[in-house]
């Protein structure tokens, strides 16, 4: 993947390879709450066909969207591509060292809107993962297939391309054929 140059802005090309080589996500702070962001990410990117696993201490062996919820990183069933953090700035630090101590590395460690962390970014890059800060993996899916521009929002993206539909329902895109 290529590397950004800055936390500041991302190279669509980063965000694109991302989001099509990501499999597998741990979101970190998902809550149970319908009108919670962190509730709408999970669903939407289990509907992208993304493996979504919340992480939730109060939350730990109930589900979630369908899904089993774990009570820390260290507790997952196995490797994941991503870490999303949907926690505050101040747990972030921390959330990214869990990461690091897991037996296999993320590919990737993505920090919600309005999360950053530049320390913890450094270690995470050190250690060779890439970082994205201060972005939602939600809107940028959106942003890059097309389907944002639907709510008459400029994704920045033109093209004479047909998008390419999702598996699932004819309103739906998709970055790469799922």
């Amino acid at each position: 993947m290529p590397e950004p140059t800055r936390h500041d802005a991302y190279p669509d090309a980063l965000i694109r390879a991302i989001l099509t080589q990501t499999r597998t996500i741990a979101l970190v702070g998902a809550s149970a709450s319908p009108v919670r962001p962190s509730h709408l990410v999970c669903k939407y990117m289990l509907s992208r066909g993304y493996g979504v696993i919340p992480v939730n201490p109060g939350l730990a062996g109930h589900t979630l969207l369908g899904q089993p919820v774990f009570g820390r990183l260290a507790d997952l069933p196995g490797p994941v591509d991503m870490v999303e953090i949907f926690r505050n700035s101040d747990a972030a630090g921390g959330i990214v060292d869990a990461a690091l101590a897991l037996p296999v590395l993320p590919k990737v460690i993505w920090m919600q809107l309005g999360v950053r962390d530049d320390a913890a970014a450094e270690r995470a890059e050190a250690a060779g993962v890439t970082v994205v800060m201060n972005r939602c993996p939600k809107i940028e899916f959106g942003r890059i297939s097309g389907e944002i521009g639907w709510m008459g929002v400029n994704s920045r993206m033109l093209s004479s391309k047909k998008p390419i539909l999702a598996k699932t329902g004819s309103q739906r895109f998709s970055i790469d054929p799922r």
